[in-house]
């Protein structure tokens, strides 16, 4: 007689979810936090999609190092596997191809995902500093939750883009972000939209460090670019240090 397979008990529900861009900004900018934040904790690549097979590798994946689209989509995967489990969340990727092998579209995954969590799920979104495909998964979480009628997400700084404002992480990080040129439009934006109160503040301890950092190195083929713009991204005393994410006011 064949045995009965086992059957699969299924997962429990995330009670927090993180809508990470691209695999590594959940990590970059929250893994001091994530391990203090109602578990269990999903981390949600956006633009996680394979891409289409004929595609040249892009300028950015070749400088990581990849001779192709196809390896460097299967390799960032294995990163983004190996720093969640460091972290104890559960990595999750949804299908839109990453910037230059996408089609531009609307992120309609985004639509389907959030519709299947439960009411009391806790979302964060980023902030969007400086980056375009950020200000999309951002606005496009926003309009979904509205339309589903769910509670407003709380906000996190993108790292290492809004750590690199003089004030950051000091009290004077909000003066700082309502002035700042180059930091701060996406915050004015969120503000003037709905209001921001800072919902967890955190200047990394040593040992919080050495875990961040671990999780950080996890994605090592994405360390030599992110250098370039960002040289002290793996300082001790660097942007990454410390993290800041900011609960929405309902619009009066």
């Amino acid at each position: 007689m064949t045995t009965p397979p086992t059957p699969t008990l299924a997962a429990d529900p995330p009670a927090t979810v993180i809508l990470s861009p691209h695999f590594d900004d959940a990590v970059l900018s929250l893994a001091g936090l994530i391990p203090a934040l109602d578990s269990p904790v999903t981390v949600v690549t956006v633009y996680g999609g394979a891409p289409s097979a004929g595609h040249e590798v892009s300028w950015w994946d070749s400088t990581c190092g990849f001779s192709s689209a196809g390896e460097a989509h299967l390799a960032r995967l294995a990163e983004d596997a190996r720093a969640c489990a460091l972290l104890g969340a559960a990595p999750v990727a949804l299908g839109h191809p990453d910037g230059p092998y996408g089609d531009g579209g609307v992120l309609d995954e985004i639509d389907t995902y959030l519709s299947g969590l439960g009411p009391r799920t806790r979302l964060l979104i980023p902030l969007g500093t400086n980056q375009p495909d950020h200000a999309k998964v951002r606005d496009r979480a926003l309009h979904v939750i509205g339309v589903l009628g769910r509670p407003l997400p709380l906000v996190y700084a993108d790292l290492p883009y809004t750590g690199h404002l003089p004030e950051w992480g000091t009290p004077e990080t909000e003066a700082g972000l309502a002035k700042d040129e180059d930091y701060g439009p996406a915050y004015r934006d969120l503000d003037s939209r709905f209001g921001l109160r800072v919902a967890h503040e955190l200047k990394l301890s040593d040992e919080q460090w050495a875990a961040k950092r671990a999780a950080v190195q996890c994605y090592a083929s994405q360390l030599a670019p992110l250098a370039v713009d960002h040289g002290s991204v793996l300082a001790r005393g660097g942007p990454l240090r410390a993290e800041r994410v900011w609960a929405l006011e309902e619009p009066v």
